[in-house]
């Protein structure tokens, strides 16, 4: 079903009621200085996952004069905007491009704001002019329709970041709700070899548990889980393990752990889960390895009856199409209430300083991480 990707079903939820976050330091007195606006502006800011656009909108909706005004306050150097549909059905190649066009003509309406991101050399760029470089990336293989070929031709319009699977089976590979957990096929692996020549980055979050195992060892390079959580905390599909997690850090991947409702069970998650994800990941991979993929909008979500209303109906026809992930439900919102604001990585700034983290693992976790990354994929 066109349009339902995570980014609009996240921009159709709001927050609930706020409980408070649990209480565990990171390494408690280190970063008692605090986190200043003048670190936050130094600092680059990426979102692995996520972009600009109106809360209740589709995803052919131009961008509204507010939801750009949003991408400039967030203090964000770069985010990873989806350009294409997800899902097994017909039409995907045409909406991949349509997608694309999509993204380029707003980036040529606002120039003042937004920057294509090509190469390494263009984050540094997007910072230095405080404009939002975004780069291009794919949640799924579907508009691929088999033909590697297409890889040369996406990555010629500007795709940077390709994920493998989108919850179900494709042609490369099992997702995440497959009971088989078959892996990688063939293609798949065919696929993942051909990524360096084009200089694409490897995703794979949504993946089942043996296509990570597989698709890690067989990639050259290191890969990335742009947006994910902890299955140590949260034993959801949607999740990574800790065994998975170890290895993408040794491969010198990095892991974005996502503002979703699938960092807790049946329950609303709040500032405090999201830290105890973060800090999980960081005793698991390493300070080098974790990052954020907030997967939602930069604008606030709403938080009205009419925005829960849209949430659950979304939910359901997540559910009808079949791309509906354990762990979504109807009364739970895909909101971190403390952070749901287009500031939310300053605020989060702001909290992880309180609770004591150092600077450097702040400035890592925010977007250094996924910036070394980047250069590793994509080079100058």
């Amino acid at each position: 079903m066109a349009g339902l990707d995570r980014r609009r079903f996240l921009g159709l939820a709001g927050a609930a009621t706020i409980a408070a976050p649990f209480a565990a330091p990171f390494a408690a007195g280190a970063g008692a200085r605090g986190y200043g606006e003048s670190d936050y502006a130094r600092t680059t800011v990426i979102d692995a996952l996520g972009g600009p656009g109106d809360p209740g909108a589709g995803p052919e909706a131009p961008w509204s004069a507010g939801a750009v005004a949003d991408a400039r306050a967030s203090g964000l150097t770069a985010v990873n905007l989806t350009v294409g549909e997800v899902g097994n059905g017909p039409g995907r190649y045409a909406a991949a491009i349509a997608g694309i066009e999509r993204a380029d003509r707003e980036v040529a309406a606002h120039p003042e704001t937004f920057l294509k991101v090509l190469t390494a050399a263009d984050l540094a760029r997007a910072k230095q002019s405080r404009r939002l470089g975004l780069v291009y990336g794919f949640q799924d293989t579907s508009m691929l329709e088999g033909d590697l070929g297409r890889l040369g031709f996406f990555a010629g319009q500007g795709l940077r970041i390709l994920q493998l699977t989108y919850n179900r089976r494709n042609l490369m590979g099992d997702g995440c709700l497959e009971p088989a957990d078959g892996g990688l096929s063939l293609l798949g692996n065919e696929l993942i070899e051909a990524l360096p020549r084009e200089k694409l980055l490897l995703d794979l979050s949504h993946a089942g548990p043996r296509t990570i195992t597989e698709g890690i060892a067989a990639s050259r390079g290191p890969v990335a889980i742009t947006h994910t959580g902890c299955r140590a905390l949260a034993d959801l599909p949607r999740n990574t393990s800790d065994e998975s997690l170890r290895a993408l850090a040794a491969k010198g991947g990095v892991a974005g752990i996502y503002f979703m409702c699938f960092l807790a069970v049946r329950t609303q998650p709040v500032a405090g889960t999201l830290v105890r994800h973060l800090e999980h990941a960081l005793d698991v991979c390493g300070e080098d390895h974790v990052g954020i993929g907030t997967d939602g909008l930069i604008s606030a979500a709403p938080t009205d009856g009419a925005a829960r209303a849209r949430h659950r109906a979304e939910v359901e026809a997540r559910r009808q199409a079949g791309i509906s992930a354990p762990g979504e439900s109807p009364d739970v919102l895909n909101v971190i209430p403390e952070f749901n604001s287009p500031r939310r990585y300053w605020l989060l700034a702001e909290e992880l300083a309180g609770r004591g983290w150092p600077a450097s693992v702040i400035d890592k976790v925010l977007g250094g991480n996924f910036a070394r990354l980047f250069r590793e994929a994509w080079g100058g």
